[in-house]
């Protein structure tokens, strides 16, 4: 009921909204799209505004602009972005005139250090309290395990953490991985690793946007209670044919892209190039797989039908193979990828509304394989979710921008387990969801922004509909300084069951009767500052909380016959922390510092309190619990040809559980055999030795025998080869029992080379 409620909500508002805005307004207006002059790419979050006036906005994820309630009369135009020229243009307005104006903005060429183009919009954009975004630039720039990742670039912001060097995972302010919505092309992500959560599956050759929506985030987004990562593919260049090429230790990528009548196109491929870099890595490092390889495809069409509707068709495609051997008659087979198919149509009804519908579909699978002693242990898992969403967003005046939008799809979640050949447990969930959210951009003042607004989503398993309302406010005193606070409710109606050795082990699980969907709340303060012209300071204080949390419950060994409802176990969480950052932007040496100081706990009944037992419990950190983090990252310009960047990691240890000793017990009468007990301490009260890294990378840019430009990287991971523990394995056969480090990463140098053509 709720979901065709929506469908007529929307219906009507896309009426009302059209018809409000006629030709017969005296006011003028101008709206179009900025793109990139060579490429045809366009640009997000790009600055246009009126000389000499205080009209101006930023281009939404589309490249689309909108001037509203703008005087009759003769105006110039000016366009910005980081990195490009700045445009200006001479624009006459009629009464009611709604001009269409697209803008190419040329790139900056070789320019001196004091000349420098700047957007100031779209480092207002990026400011915005909770939101981080990183330049895909700075991700291939960044040394990094093997090759450069989306993910591992983004665990150095602020309020980010790493649980490892064999992780990709996103702990984002006290979250669990599965408490981050993922969209790729505006398509749900359920696995984004690779290599059991060695690096993320986004190809950054094909990305054009990353943004991170770290916490207290707008209604237009939903589904999860921590944050939000959005992430765009490029477009395609729609003026001529282009292509790359690198060749790396870890994986070779090709990627072409050009036009076509009214668009363009994109294909990226990659494929790991593993099996040198593994021969290393298995004499030096333990839990090394024998076998690997993973394969990413993306691709994008872009159609314009005219200069009001435009089509897309983005698609990716990625697997894993691995086979590893982890005992003398026993090993593991993985198979897991993810597909993700999506369709948009751009449509902009008038000078003031503006629209994105799109078809989504995405599917997860895993099939791992354990081979014990010759029995095998076998299991089948996949996820089909397919969706229709759609946003509208209007702009009635300088002081409003009015944004709605509903998403309503079908999931599927299907699991089989087998044991030696016979089925052992097979479930199949399908369900419905449905979610309509309104939010309103509200300019009070010139010193006063308030964004209220409200989300309504409803899942048909359990038949749950629950509400969400969203604020956030700022203030401006100076044109220096922001202070930022804001608000929100969510819901989570999915689980990850995540195994920390391998991701292909993980599994979704929904709502249903009996299980409520987990909720909680954040609070979000902050101060936003520029000390002096090309510097920034900035400051965020969070709070959240978590109730309901779900989980299969550990202490059922045995899950077959029990009601679905019977196999979880429900817990409450909070966090809270403070994060820093400290950039420079202008010069020869760029960077930034950020340090975030966190505490995240759970608490689930009947868990740790191993001594009284008597259904109490205590909170306690989760393994990726940090309470102090440093990241420090610095670029410079030797000369027009190097370049070198330095990242610097410091972290707390991680939380672990402490064997505290072990008793043996005497079965005599019987069999005459012992047992073992373990005994422990309170679950992760112990910290392992606290992290640090350093890595370096070096540039050299230069041609390809005349056919093109290439660049040269070279790096070398870890430079002092810290050996940071991973976890404590311990020897029981030994008495007292033998605690064995095991370490992460060594001193590791790598190359690439990387050829435009």
């Amino acid at each position: 009921m709720a979901i065709r409620d929506v469908k007529k909500l929307i219906a009507v508002l896309v009426i009302f909204l059209s018809a409000q805005f006629t030709y017969g307004q005296q006011s003028a207006s101008v709206n179009g799209y900025i793109s990139d002059a060579e490429t045809g790419e366009t640009l997000i979050s790009a600055n246009i505004a009126l000389k000499d006036s205080r009209k101006g906005t930023s281009s939404n994820t589309s490249g689309y602009f909108s001037l509203t309630d703008i005087d009759p009369g003769t105006y110039t135009i000016v366009a910005t972005y980081v990195g490009y020229q700045r445009h200006e243009q001479e624009i006459s307005l009629e009464p009611g005139q709604s001009l269409r104006l697209d803008i190419e903005l040329d790139p900056e060429g070789f320019q001196l250090e004091e000349v420098v183009v700047e957007s100031e919009r779209e480092k207002e954009e990026q400011r915005n309290i909770g939101i981080a975004q990183m330049q895909t630039k700075l991700i291939n720039d960044l040394p990094s395990v093997l090759q450069s990742d989306v993910f591992r670039s983004l665990q150095l912001l602020p309020g980010v953490k790493a649980a490892s060097d064999f992780s990709s995972g996103l702990y984002i302010r006290g979250g669990s991985p599965d408490q981050t919505l993922i969209l790729l092309d505006r398509t749900t992500v359920y696995n984004p690793s690779h290599f059991f959560g060695f690096f993320s599956t986004f190809n950054p050759d094909a990305v054009k946007d990353v943004r991170l929506y770290k916490g207290g985030y707008p209604a237009k987004y939903g589904g999860r209670l921590g944050s939000v990562l959005t992430i765009f593919n490029k477009d395609g260049n729609r003026n001529e044919f282009k292509g790359s090429v690198t060749a790396g230790l870890l994986s070779s990528r090709v990627s072409i892209e050009g036009p076509f009548k009214k668009g363009s196109y994109m294909l990226a491929v990659r494929r790991s190039t593993l099996e040198p870099a593994l021969a290393i890595l298995q004499n030096t490092t333990e839990n090394i797989p024998e076998s690997f390889y993973f394969l990413d495809v993306n691709g994008k069409v872009n159609y314009d039908a005219n200069e009001n509707n435009k089509i897309s068709l983005a698609f990716y495609a990625g697997t894993d193979n691995l086979e590893f051997p982890f005992a003398t008659d026993a090993g593991i087979d993985l198979n897991y990828g993810n597909q993700t198919l999506s369709s948009t149509w751009t449509h902009i009804f008038s000078g003031k509304v503006f629209s994105n519908f799109t078809l989504t579909g995405s599917r997860y699978f895993n099939y791992p394989s354990i081979n014990i002693a010759s029995t095998p242990i076998d299991r089948s898992n996949n996820i089909y979710d397919f969706s229709l969403k759609g946003d509208i967003e209007y702009l009635p005046n300088d002081n409003h921008e009015i944004s709605t939008g509903f998403w309503m799809g079908n999931m599927t979640l299907k699991l089989q387990d087998s044991f030696d050949g016979e089925d052992t447990f097979s479930s199949r969930i399908q369900s419905q969801y449905g979610s309509w959210y309104i939010q309103d951009k509200w300019d009070i003042t010139d010193q006063w922004i308030a964004t209220p607004g409200l989300r309504v989503a409803g899942f048909s398993e359990g038949q749950y509909l629950r509400l969400e309302p969203r604020m956030s406010l700022e203030y401006r005193p100076t044109d220096r300084i922001r202070l930022q606070g804001a608000y929100g409710r969510y819901n989570q109606f999915l689980t990850l069951i995540s195994n920390e050795a391998f991701t292909g082990f993980d599994v979704w699980l929904t709502t249903d009767d009996g299980v409520p969907p987990a909720y909680g709340n954040q609070y979000v303060v902050g101060a936003k500052t520029i000390p002096w012209e090309g510097y920034g300071l900035d400051l965020e204080l969070y709070y959240r909380s978590m109730h309901d949390l779900f989980e299969l419950d550990p202490f059922i060994s045995d899950q077959a016959g029990l009601p679905y409802k019977e196999i979880f176990r429900f817990g409450d969480g909070y966090a809270y922390g403070a994060e820093l950052y400290f950039e420079r932007q202008v010069g020869r040496l760029t960077g930034f510092a950020g340090y975030t100081f966190s505490v995240t706990r759970r608490k689930f009944p009947n868990f740790n309190d191993p001594i009284s037992n008597q259904g109490t419990a205590r909170y306690y950190p989760p393994k990726y619990d940090r309470i102090h983090d440093l990241n420090i990252v610095l670029q410079y310009d030797i000369s027009s040809r190097w370049s070198t960047t330095i990242t610097f990691n410091y972290a707390t240890g991680q939380a672990y559980t402490k064997p505290l000793g072990r008793t043996t017990a005497f079965d005599v009468p019987t069999s005459g055999l012992s047992f073992d007990q373990l005994i422990v301490g309170r679950v992760n009260a112990s910290r392992l030795p606290d992290y640090n890294r350093l890595d370096f990378s070096f540039s050299r840019k230069g041609t390809f025998f005349g056919m093109g430009e290439a660049e040269w990287q070279f790096q070398i991971i870890n430079a002092y080869s810290r050996r940071n523990v991973w976890f404590y394995n311990y020897n029981l056969d030994e008495n007292p029992a033998e605690r064995e480090a095991i370490k992460l990463l060594p001193i590791l140098p790598t190359i690439s080379y990387t050829v435009d053509f």
